[in-house]
């Protein structure tokens, strides 16, 4: 009797372990179908011809068809708006990977004081504010200061990049960047911005590299205030509003559309395979300490 429980115990397990994985291997099926599909999509309509696309919408072309990208590049001033892209987000990095670890160290290494640990609470807790509820009063200060153009859009950028970057920046800097450093820096005359430049900003690396990737992400793709900062003229347009107008524009004209899409993600893709590789070796370099 009691090896038979035994058995039908196991046998019980078994079937759990195995609906377990049959439900999880589903999911990741699923959630790689969700992602594959839409890709698969762009990217064979935009080597359509505009016949292909009305034939059969998820077809594979008959041949590659490049006139699509030559036309949307042509006819809409496409390089114009990539370069504004380009420009709002390297100024933009640029800014942040200076200003967020800049502002990181001087609240960890103050963080008991309560001035600096107020200043820390009040940027974090702007990530939990709703978008909304900033918008109307964002673009009325920012129109009062005739900053509604692309270096307006770079200040609030920076802005909005400390609620995040200093929840992070600030707890590696805490527990990665030892206080014996910077006393030992101090014993020595340098003063604390010469420790902050070339002691302890190199060993911010790889957590500089991780906020670097999530903002490139974010400013690349992002179509909300861009639509309220620049929408005043169409010169300073980025790649979601071109986007945006750009498929209002042709809506029937899919190939061109997606045509228009694939050619703004392979910039971002581009960076995102190099600093994925960055990010990998920085915290491999960031995990042995001597």
């Amino acid at each position: 009797m009691i090896k038979t429980n035994d058995v039908s115990r196991k046998g019980l397990l078994f079937n759990k372990s195995l609906v377990s994985t049959i439900s999880t291997y589903l999911f990741l099926i699923l959630g790689l179908a969700a992602i594959l599909l839409p890709m698969y999509v762009t990217v064979i309509t935009a080597f359509k011809t505009p016949a292909e696309t009305a034939q059969d919408f998820f077809a594979l072309p008959v041949t590659l068809y490049w006139g699509n990208f030559s036309e949307v590049i042509r006819a809409s001033n496409f390089i114009y708006y990539i370069w504004n892209s380009l420009f709002i987000t390297v100024v933009s990095l640029d800014g942040i990977a200076f200003i967020v670890p800049l502002v990181s160290y001087a609240v960890a290494r103050n963080f008991r004081k309560v001035y600096y640990k107020a200043v820390y609470f009040l940027f974090v807790s702007g990530a939990f504010v709703p978008f909304t509820i900033l918008m109307v009063p964002q673009i009325k200060l920012m129109s009062n200061l005739h900053l509604l153009n692309s270096w307006g859009l770079i200040i609030l950028y920076w802005c909005y990049s400390l609620s995040e970057g200093l929840l992070l920046a600030v707890s590696f800097i805490q527990t990665g960047v030892p206080i014996e450093m910077d006393e030992a820096a101090y014993i020595d005359g340098a003063s604390v911005f010469y420790t902050f430049l070339h002691i302890v900003y190199p060993l911010m690396k790889p957590i500089i590299v991780s906020i670097i990737i999530m903002d490139t992400l974010w400013i690349w793709n992002d179509f909300q205030l861009p639509l309220l900062m620049l929408n005043a003229s169409q010169k300073l347009w980025t790649l979601p509003l071109y986007q945006y107008n750009f498929q209002s524009k042709y809506t029937v004209a899919y190939n061109l559309a997606f045509a228009a899409f694939l050619l703004s993600m392979v910039p971002i893709m581009i960076f995102y395979l190099i600093e994925q590789k960055q990010i990998i070796q920085g915290l491999t370099a960031g995990a042995v300490k001597s």
